[in-house]
């Protein structure tokens, strides 16, 4: 729930009687959120139409990459109210739409990260044993699984963004005391970042070595294998890395907060871009998809090149396996 967590509600509140100063730092912010608003919209905008139009969720991967691209794109929809606010220094919405503002906010952004966690477990079960996990990766498995998702992340959301307000001119978070600060950046941080992206390294550590013993274990190596393997490890460090440099910044310098006594500007403004960098993961797995996935590099110049013809090849390579073969797998793995 990135503009909830502001830094300290008594500097905000100092910085909310300020006038409004236009300097250098406040028009490169804007800037930025408008880029980062624009990229998102697009790219996950577009993933969404390739997904309906020519993939049509057809495997539980697209399934999973629909409802994150839908997520992302919903997660834009409230950064040009935060970025206003950090302009001015002054929420000018009212009230109820602060609170409908961090509801949303928040579930799309929790839901976002749960789906990743999601995808990052479905693509080991397809590598690991794909004919025991099978009826587990089914669409409309993978379609309930997703509404569970959405609903998680309403519930660890929404007792947190009720609690928001715009009373004091910034819509920021009622705290009561320290340690309840401290209790919502733990929960926050615990949910939203280190327990997903403990899921998504083990499952993904734990896929390289699949791949690895059963490439290994095949007496004659499939042509396939060596690039597949070279696919995932590549996804692996992209997903990993961009996520932690993303948000990692974001509940550092939230953290760091507590022991801020009085307004700093330069703590401040570092804390904007690491806002602005939190928003930026949503518009980067798109990128991600369209620069190390073959299957949406295909599916994309088809629906922007309409002359161009979609390969038979990718039709279904999302999720499609062998079954008359355990240890050849194909299957196209995207973040």
């Amino acid at each position: 729930m990135d503009p909830s967590l502001l830094p300290d509600v008594d500097n905000n509140q100092t910085f909310a009687e300020e006038p409004f100063d236009l300097d250098s730092f406040s028009i490169t912010m804007a800037l930025l959120y408008f880029i980062v608003c624009t990229l998102g919209l697009a790219g996950n905008s577009l993933v969404i139409v390739v997904i309906l139009k020519l993939d049509k969720m057809s495997s539980s991967t697209t399934v999973y990459i629909m409802n994150l691209a839908l997520a992302d794109g919903l997660f834009m929809v409230g950064l040009p109210f935060i970025a206003s606010q950090s302009f001015l220094n002054h929420w000018m919405f009212g009230d109820t739409v602060c609170k409908f503002v961090m509801v949303l906010d928040g579930i799309n952004q929790f839901t976002s990260v749960f789906c990743l966690t999601m995808m990052s477990i479905d693509r080991y079960m397809a590598l690991a044993d794909p004919l025991r996990f099978a009826r587990w990766r089914m669409p409309h498995r993978a379609k309930i699984i997703s509404a569970f998702l959405w609903l998680c992340s309403l519930i660890t959301i929404l007792p947190m963004a009720l609690h928001f307000s715009a009373e004091q001119g910034l819509c920021i978070p009622d705290v009561s005391s320290d340690a309840w600060w401290l209790g919502v950046l733990s929960y926050t941080f615990i949910m939203g970042f280190a327990l997903p992206f403990v899921v998504m390294t083990a499952t993904y550590a734990a896929l390289l070595l699949t791949l690895r013993s059963k490439q290994l274990r095949s007496a004659a190596p499939h042509k396939e294998s060596p690039r597949l393997e070279q696919q995932v490890t590549k996804m692996v460090v992209a997903v990993v890395v961009v996520f932690g440099m993303c948000w990692l910044p974001f509940y550092t310098l939230n953290f760091c907060s507590l022991y801020e006594s009085g307004p700093v500007l330069t703590f401040t403004r570092a804390f904007e871009f690491a806002v602005l960098l939190s928003y930026s993961w949503s518009c980067a797995n798109p990128i991600l998809y369209a620069c190390l996935s073959d299957t949406f590099k295909g599916y994309f110049r088809t629906l922007l090149c309409p002359a161009t013809k979609l390969s038979p090849s990718l039709h279904y390579s999302t999720g499609r396996y062998d079954l008359n073969d355990t240890d050849v797998l194909d299957v196209t793995v995207l973040a």
